[in-house]
């Protein structure tokens, strides 16, 4: 059972440093994508980069939608039992501590973090949300489910679709089951901006965002990582 999770296109890049990595790309994107964080963010990290089972016109994603903006939530769910599932495998696979991953997602890759966090708690140790957006119109209940889990929301103050007021609310649905959330907020729209990669590295290495850590990279771009994709 558990090849047959791990026949899903992902890939795979060993490492001996904390946290171990899962990257969830963006619609049009690909398990290749995000590959390129890993330098900035966690340079000796194990990575675990899966791609989207769902396609929209050619493009992967992670789970369908209705229309831009508008969830089909009963698949967003279908598909993060899927996930959790398939790194159940990855863990016995690759020898991974079970749940020990820090996920970082990118716009719809970032919706299926959350997802994850919020269905199946026990499968990620924390999250880096990447213009993310509330996964589920619902609230879920307080239940204390998230309790010692951290979470970042890197979202652009001019993102259309990652809104202010959606940053608010999905920080509130985390925070409700006692997540510890700390906001990236940047001048900026539904893109990853390399001008805050310092301060999320700084985030995955335990000592938070901080307000003094000058959000530059200096020398080193990263066009791969700020195109736009939608959620």
């Amino acid at each position: 059972m558990g090849e047959d999770l791990l026949r899903r296109p992902h890939v795979w890049q060993p490492g001996s440093a904390d946290p171990p990595l899962l990257l969830l790309h963006g619609t049009g994107g690909d398990e290749h994508d995000l590959l390129g964080l890993r330098e900035h963010l966690a340079p000796g990290a194990p990575v675990l980069s899966p791609r989207g089972t769902v396609l929209e016109q050619g493009m992967p994603r992670f789970f369908r939608r209705l229309r831009e903006g508008v969830f089909d939530e009963d698949d967003l769910r279908a598909r993060a039992d899927e996930l959790a599932a398939f790194l159940h495998a990855a863990e016995a696979k690759y020898d991974v501590p079970a749940g020990s991953w820090l996920a970082v997602g990118f716009s719809n890759g970032a919706n299926m973090a959350s997802a994850l966090l919020l269905r199946h708690p026990e499968a990620l140790a924390g999250a880096v949300l990447l213009a993310a957006m509330v996964p589920f119109a619902d609230d879920e209940p307080e239940d204390l489910a998230l309790a010692g889990k951290r979470v970042l929301i890197v979202n652009g103050d001019s993102d259309p679709m990652a809104t202010p007021g959606q940053t608010t609310r999905l920080a509130e649905q985390l925070r409700r089951r006692d997540a510890h959330v700390e906001l990236l907020p940047f001048p900026g729209g539904h893109t990853i901006d390399p001008a805050q990669l310092p301060r999320i590295r700084q985030f995955i290495g335990a000592g938070g965002v901080g307000p003094d850590l000058a959000p530059v990279v200096t020398g080193q771009r990263c066009p791969h990582l700020i195109q736009l994709w939608s959620p």
